[in-house]
């Protein structure tokens, strides 16, 4: 079984602004989702290749080094990645077509969290119960 294959799948979060990825990041593992961040596509493609499968990929488009289209076409050239869902996360006003042209869906910085889980949900599955809160 790989990472993404359960409830509770693993995300891999690339984007360059910390604050965005922690923000990611606590959002996620608070509704039951585990992460690992990337600054850029470089380090995401390094993670990938170790062999880190996540369930989705949120990818931001701007980023040194490497940004977020190089790394989509560096993914589908790869056989053993070119699998892997990716999310775009940006806050480009044309994200949407920018998106599809690279044959995925996009969301738009700032993040809808709702739309956020609800992306997450659909390629992750539910998340990983989160119980023994008060009231359970």
């Amino acid at each position: 079984m790989t990472d993404g294959d359960q409830a509770g799948g693993l995300v891999l979060v690339v984007d360059d602004d910390l604050d965005v990825c922690e923000t990611l990041q606590t959002v996620l593992e608070v509704s039951g989702y585990r992460v690992v961040a990337a600054s850029n596509g470089r380090e995401a493609l390094m993670t990938l290749r170790s062999g880190v499968r996540p369930c989705l990929v949120l990818l931001d488009l701007m980023m040194p080094v490497m940004n977020g289209i190089e790394f989509r076409a560096e993914q589908r050239g790869d056989p053993k990645l070119a699998e892997v869902p990716v999310v775009v996360v940006s806050g480009d006003h044309g994200v949407a077509e920018k998106a599809t042209a690279m044959g995925l869906e996009g969301l738009s910085k700032p993040i809808d969290i709702d739309d956020l889980l609800q992306v997450v949900g659909r390629f992750c599955g539910p998340p990983a119960c989160t119980c023994g809160g008060a009231g359970e």
